[in-house]
């Protein structure tokens, strides 16, 4: 199998739909705003991120950005000459599921229509051959309706069309989820994902004739799993299949690249992988060494002079809009006392080894720089009119670095780098890589304030369902951030 994902970083729970010759992936995004960021590829395994799809207060209510709060899985497909989506915002959730459309996957979206009466996570839109709309989801409530739940719905309304009830409850493993409908050939077929989103993550499949009739698992259940396996990818799941224009099918999936020594720890969170997808007596069968997927360069350089912000940039809680604009010298970043959220400009770390630079400009304000997995896991360096300070903050430790000084209102270049952690001897390195912080000088020259164990910004240390960003927040007055580089 390919151990490169077709979309690296920290953008899992693909989901993915076919519009003519052109493939479409949304993946989620938690609390991290703008939401749902969408791709577009011709191709299968080279893919290009054509905006997001949840852009607008009215779409996403602002939050303060809590670890892994927002927007849970969504489900993307094409129908009727438009895509829809259907995600969950758990920071909203009593509304129900929460459906946008939009006639082209760069937008604009609709605002949202809610299900109400759908409580849960992990919706899923699927059309039967009378054009009934069928929303399924994993239902928590209410007592009677806990499980894998189903019911018609109006996609333009989000009224319910009848009754919500059970369908098939998955294979017995934990934790069963992500559920995605297909009509194919006279069967239902449901697709879960079981056994938890971490090691024993696992693909699920059963059918049936009717949707309130007999379900049958398929007789290799799981069908996707790298649970006890040594392979370099692990916590296989929550998938989603497509048929290609030929007729062929392909699987997208969730994975993890996890390093180390036991129990591996894997930084830039959940990403997204492609299988080739067989039909067997009926069944899918994986193929998981059909795709060559081909390494790229995620480097760039933004000085934030085109006018907008890239759809790469997000900041917890809500959009950056509310605290960056852009001129002629770059992009200002403005604080606030009263907003709750953190006020970070910020990029999906995209790689196993990579640098980040930002030159800014700190004025009367003060400024961070930082890699993080969320507000209490993250690795920064603080900038002020005279200094810059090096601080590691792991949970409830907090460590200050040395200081270095700076000219007051002069530009100041910052730089933060992973790098594999060296081995000992004979010994495997016990860190997924080391984090450095450092002050570039005007000579090029840096000056290191410190290097750490990667393993404090893992999930398995922090917890929670993201990855790695890394980017400028504004802590007080404002700054101006004249450009930022990425590179691999």
């Amino acid at each position: 199998m390919s151990s490169t994902p077709i979309i690296p970083g920290y953008y899992p729970d693909p989901s993915i739909c076919r519009a003519g010759d052109k493939y479409y992936i949304a993946n989620s995004s938690f609390e991290y705003v703008p939401g749902v960021p969408i791709w577009e590829s011709s191709d299968l395994v080279t893919w290009d991120q054509v905006g997001n799809i949840l852009t607008r207060p009215t779409q996403i209510v602002p939050t303060d950005g809590a670890a892994s709060s927002g927007i849970y899985a969504p489900t993307l497909r094409y129908h009727g000459g438009r895509f829809w989506l259907v995600t969950t915002n758990v920071s909203d959730v009593q509304r129900g599921n929460l459906i946008v459309s939009s006639e082209s996957p760069e937008g604009p979206w609709t605002d949202p229509v809610y299900t109400t009466g759908t409580l849960g996570f992990d919706p899923d839109l699927c059309w039967d051959e009378d054009g009934v709309c069928h929303l399924t989801w994993a239902s928590a409530y209410p007592q009677d309706l806990q499980g894998i739940a189903t019911v018609p719905v109006d996609p333009t309304t989000g009224e319910l069309l009848g009754k919500p009830h059970l369908i098939w409850p998955g294979s017995g493993l934990a934790h069963a989820e992500g559920p995605h409908l297909y009509r194919i050939n006279g069967w239902w077929y449901l697709l879960l994902a079981e056994g938890g989103t971490e090691r024993g993550h696992a693909v699920t499949i059963a059918r049936a004739r009717t949707l309130d009739g007999e379900w049958e698992g398929a007789p290799h259940n799981p069908i996707l799993t790298h649970r006890s396996t040594a392979l370099p990818v692990q916590n296989t799941g929550h998938a989603d299949l497509v048929e290609l224009a030929d007729g062929s099918w392909a699987m997208v999936y969730l994975g993890v690249r996890p390093r180390g020594v036991s129990p591996l720890f894997h930084t830039n969170g959940r990403e997204t992988f492609i299988a080739k997808v067989d039909w067997i007596d009926g069944w899918p069968v994986i193929n998981e060494d059909h795709f060559d997927v081909p390494e790229r360069d995620h480097s760039f350089t933004d000085r934030f002079d085109s006018g907008a912000l890239d759809v790469r940039w997000i900041a917890p809680g809500a959009g950056p809009e509310r605290f960056v604009t852009l001129g002629a010298s770059g992009a200002t970043l403005i604080s606030d006392d009263t907003d709750p959220a953190a006020r970070l400009l910020a990029c999906r770390v995209r790689d196993l080894a990579w640098s980040a630079q930002a030159t800014v400009r700190a004025g009367e304000g003060r400024a961070r720089f930082q890699v993080r997995i969320d507000a209490d896991h993250f690795y920064g360096i603080d900038i002020t009119a005279g200094a810059v300070v090096g601080l590691v903050n792991v949970g409830p430790a907090r460590t200050v670095l040395e200081s270095v000084a700076v000219t007051p209102g002069a530009d100041v270049t910052v730089r933060i780098a992973a790098a594999s952690a060296p081995a000992e001897g004979f010994r495997p390195a016990n860190q997924p890589d080391l984090v450095s912080l450092s002050v570039v000088g005007a000579d090029g020259n840096e000056q290191v304030l410190g290097e750490f164990d990667g393993r404090y910004l893992s999930t398995e240390v922090a917890g929670g369902f993201t990855g790695r960003v890394v980017g400028l927040e504004v802590l007080s007055g404002s700054v101006e951030l004249t450009e930022f580089t990425y590179a691999t």
